[in-house]
């Protein structure tokens, strides 16, 4: 196997460890092994499983419910229909309310009432949240093509002029790219860096993404174009806009950058929405059921009332 990209640094929680993704060829879409390093030794510590546990067939549910892109941009049309959910709650917020004060709950009515109640006091508090992670599901749905958009457009035009090169055999030295990077950006530290014959970095060059060190920067990075044999850089761009609302929007998705303390917090915000979304199932199946037993009794009244008339 040959490594497709360099040593990954470790995030905020884990500072001292690089993390080294391994595949069958340079250009290998998918990783076949990923291991971690101790960053200050160098030692070896362990193997991350790929594509095995429970966790892993949650996460395949929630990204793509083991369906591929087509699953993933399936789930980003009902985050649409989400949003479009969350607008239509509002406009019947309003009007509903008039006659309430804010947080009332009728217990002493039935028990449809009861959570009605509940459901649009449950619904008020997490709009905010619901927007948020529907708006960033949204957007994270669409990485694919976004990355695949910014590979083949802005990168592509970054590596344009040397791709006739042959794919470098003789590497110069990493350490020595890296420093370079590191010169033409001060302030920022290494993400990953993408090998020659990756189709991040064209045949014969190094590109170390960078990554700012504040809690928003972090989350962003700089392409540094690094010819593989010499060690000098070539060529530097920002990213476009929509690679960073992408990058900005995954840290808001999955709570990223505020440690377990608000992994914790959003953990909570989604056991409120999920009584949110069962609340509503209920009333949907309530109302159902009370139309559909109402129907005899209601036009047993009209005919009544028609034959008072008479």
């Amino acid at each position: 196997m040959r490594s497709s990209r360099r040593p990954k640094r470790g995030g905020p929680d884990e500072p001292d460890l690089w993390f080294v993704r391994m595949a069958e060829s340079v250009a290998a879409a998918k990783p076949s092994a990923f291991y971690a390093f101790d960053a200050r030794t160098g030692d070896y510590l362990y193997q991350y499983p790929l594509d095995q546990g429970i966790m892993n067939v949650v996460l395949r549910l929630h990204v793509d419910m083991f369906a591929g892109l087509w699953g993933t941009l399936f789930l980003g049309f009902m985050g649409l229909l989400l949003g479009a959910s969350l607008v239509s709650g509002v406009v019947l917020y309003g009007p509903f309310m008039r006659k309430l004060a804010f947080g009332t709950v009728r217990r002493k009515q039935s028990a449809r009432l009861k959570w009605l109640d509940l459901h649009n006091l449950l619904g008020i508090v997490t709009l905010v949240w619901f927007f948020v992670v529907g708006a960033t599901g949204v957007i994270n749905t669409l990485a694919t093509p976004i990355f695949g958009q910014w590979q083949s457009g802005e990168l592509a035009e970054m590596i344009a002029p040397y791709r006739d090169r042959s794919t470098a055999q003789e590497l110069g030295s990493v350490q020595k790219a890296l420093d370079a990077a590191r010169m033409v950006a001060p302030e920022m530290s290494l993400s990953f860096m993408a090998f020659p014959g990756n189709g991040f970095a064209g045949p014969g060059h190094f590109v170390a993404f960078m990554q700012g060190n504040s809690p928003l920067t972090s989350k962003l990075l700089k392409p540094v174009l690094i010819d593989a044999q010499t060690g000098l850089v070539v060529e530097t761009r920002e990213l476009p806009w929509y690679v960073t609302a992408l990058l900005l929007s995954k840290p808001l998705h999955f709570g990223e950058h505020g440690g377990l303390p608000l992994k914790i917090i959003l953990a909570l915000l989604d056991i409120l929405s999920i009584a949110v979304l069962g609340s509503g199932l209920y009333l949907w199946l309530k109302k159902r059921n009370v139309s559909l037993e109402a129907r005899p009794g209601a036009l047993l009244n009209g005919s009544e009332k028609q034959g008072n008339s008479a």
